[in-house]
């Protein structure tokens, strides 16, 4: 079993842990915001990208269990999320970095359906884990509205306060 374990120092670091978590599913009750450890953590369903693009031709799709962690939070803001309905399943389209004052800024967590969670943070500091063995799922996520030759990749909870 291939466990995936990265971390993000900076933003090409954070590009490639958006990748692997592009089209990740994630329970709105899976995430959380602690700014007593100025933490945001998830745990996610991430589509295994890595797997299905090796070139074999078979389609065994499969998803695995991962967290994701960011350190040195200092405010987390959310759209278009109602932490209540813990039981919704959000899409994870994207992870961002717009800087502000070097090295501080803004980590964006970008979900289909115009949600969004906003994390400020003095300095990107991320990980994702993976944390068990994989499962068989029966398809692959598509981008209708994707460019042409872009098949469904691209590279790239509750909070404290509500925007």
């Amino acid at each position: 079993m291939n466990l995936l374990k990265l971390i993000a120092l900076d933003e090409v670091d954070l590009e490639v842990i958006s990748s692997h978590l592009q089209d990740a599913v994630v329970r709105v009750g899976d995430m959380a915001y602690v700014p007593s450890k100025k933490r945001f953590a998830a745990l996610l369903n991430r589509f295994e990208w890595e797997r299905t693009e090796g070139g074999n031709g078979r389609k065994d799709y499969r998803r695995r269990r991962t967290a994701l962690r960011f350190e040195r939070v200092l405010e987390a803001k959310h759209k278009g999320i109602r932490p209540a309905t813990e039981h919704k399943v959000l899409s994870l389209l994207a992870i961002g970095f717009e800087p502000d004052e070097a090295p501080s800024g803004y980590v964006t967590l970008t979900f289909s359906g115009d949600a969004s969670i906003k994390l400020k943070v003095e300095c990107i500091e991320a990980a994702l884990t993976d944390l068990g063995p994989a499962w068989r799922t029966k398809s692959k996520p598509e981008h209708p509205d994707a460019p042409a030759g872009v098949a469904g990749k691209t590279v790239g909870g509750k909070s404290g306060s509500a925007s």
